[in-house]
């Protein structure tokens, strides 16, 4: 079995560096029946919307099957756990609070607690409750209120039991993926809907963060935002300009106004009909200071120029992922760089999510998945490299712990390091597991001896 190693003095290898795996809840938790619907149980029965006509109506069952999986986590030597809340689990639809809902959370942080695992809660992972979006969704600008409410629900349940909250994961996704190009859920294909959506989700971001605090004043509070650095598909005016474009809409569209109070120069390139809908006082309340950015990274893009915008031109070629991305870790090493020199003050960086979809086959009870090894090596060595050249990064998280609902891939895609029988429930560790486990604890051995001396 192949081995992760990396040079001896890298900062990854020091205590205050952490190590975890990552989750989300509608992607895992099953137990749908006990939630309210979500937009992605509505997008779910509605004919070719997933690929393979699934849903996450059971999905890893972990609402049942918690208890394994964080003796799962722990028997691995991950430090921390970053998990999603949803908010369907926790909030009804009259506006009172799921207790039974809650408590499976607040059982499951104390666990997590008591195996000294640090507990990283991300509270929107996509799952939208379908009477918000019945009500509007996050077109609406009501929803980015009732984001705070929910907010502070968790908050007061979990309070500094949690190490790091994130209020956001992947404003892109629900926002530009669900709302403008009609991708996930709930499926809309319009451009001034994606970008009011992206205003809102922002505006939910930076009423949360304040109410994070008071809750959970010893916490850590920030966003996930997901970057791919952007390249053109030629050396043409036309599609380096594209490129340039499709780098200020993707990357700096959600990262900019958090950090500056203001978005991109791109907005005033847009069509009039097509900008958001921005009333006074939103910019200085999504730019509510941060304490960290969480940082997800899969692959690059490419681009070209069509009919003035930008259009993707998707990889070709040996060694893809099975989702058809590219393997360039590179890519990390030049977004953190390009981002750490665009904002003075970018906050410290966790990579909270990183991992690759391979065609994993079952041998034997063994599953070798040497590329997502070799995918894990040159991606921790691009971390290296990056706090090397100056960046501030303090954490990376492998997705995903478990094989799961893929979103609008179904159940197509593995990208656990955890394989699961999603007819039996089995849980099997994946070599790529075996690896990491092996690289946590030679690592943990390794301070701790230092420590010792």
């Amino acid at each position: 079995m192949k081995k992760i190693s990396l040079p001896k003095q890298s900062k990854l290898l020091c205590s205050d560096f952490i190590f975890g795996v990552a989750t989300s809840s509608f992607q895992i938790e099953g137990a749908a029946q006990t939630r309210e619907p979500s937009i992605w149980d509505t997008f779910c029965a509605q004919p070719g919307r997933i690929k393979d006509s699934s849903n996450g109506l059971v999905a890893c069952d972990h609402v049942t099957k918690w208890r394994d999986d964080v003796e799962l986590i722990a028997s691995m030597g991950a430090e921390a756990y970053r998990l999603s809340i949803a908010w369907g689990r926790v909030m009804n639809a009259d506006g009172s609070v799921n207790r039974a809902g809650l408590n499976f959370y607040v059982s499951l942080v104390n666990a997590l607690h008591a195996k000294g695992i640090a507990t990283h809660v991300t509270l929107y992972h996509w799952d939208l409750p379908q009477f918000l979006e019945d009500r509007g969704g996050w077109l609406n600008r009501e929803t980015a209120y009732k984001f705070k409410e929910y907010a502070e629900v968790v908050a007061q349940a979990l309070g500094d039991k949690v190490a790091y909250y994130s209020t956001i994961n992947e404003p892109f996704c629900s926002a530009y993926l669900s709302y403008e190009a009609g991708i996930h859920a709930p499926g809309y294909r319009n451009r001034k809907s994606g970008r009011q959506a992206a205003h809102h989700l922002l505006l939910a971001h930076g009423l949360a963060v304040p109410v994070l605090r008071k809750y959970a004043p010893k916490a850590e509070h920030g966003i996930v935002l997901n970057f791919s650095p952007c390249y053109a598909a030629t050396e043409s005016k036309a599609d380096l300009r594209a490129a340039k474009a499709a780098h200020t809409y993707h990357n700096l569209w959600y990262l900019q106004p958090i950090l500056t109070g203001a978005y991109p120069q791109l907005v005033y390139e847009l069509k009039p009909h097509e900008l958001p809908e921005i009333e006074a006082g939103d910019m200085e309340v999504i730019a509510a200071p941060i304490d960290f950015l969480g940082v997800n990274y899969y692959t690059r893009t490419v681009f070209r120029e069509k009919n003035g915008w930008f259009s993707d031109v998707p990889a070709t070629g040996e060694g893809l992922t099975t989702m058809g991305w590219e393997v360039y870790p590179e890519g990390l090493t030049e977004i953190l760089v390009t981002l750490d020199k665009t904002f003075e003050n970018l906050p410290p960086v966790y990579i909270t999510e990183n991992g690759a979809a391979f065609k994993d086959t079952l041998e034997s009870g063994r599953i070798h998945d040497h590329d997502r090894i070799d995918y894990y090596q040159k991606h921790l060595l691009a971390v290296h490299h990056s706090i090397e050249a100056g960046v501030d990064i303090r954490g990376y998280f492998a997705w995903s712990l478990l094989d799961n609902f893929e979103w609008a891939e179904g159940y197509t895609q593995r990208f656990g390091i955890v394989y699961v029988n999603f007819e039996t429930q089995e849980r099997i560790l994946k070599d790529s597991a075996l690896a990491l486990r092996d690289f946590w604890f030679a690592r943990k051995a390794q301070w701790q001896a230092v420590e010792a001396l």
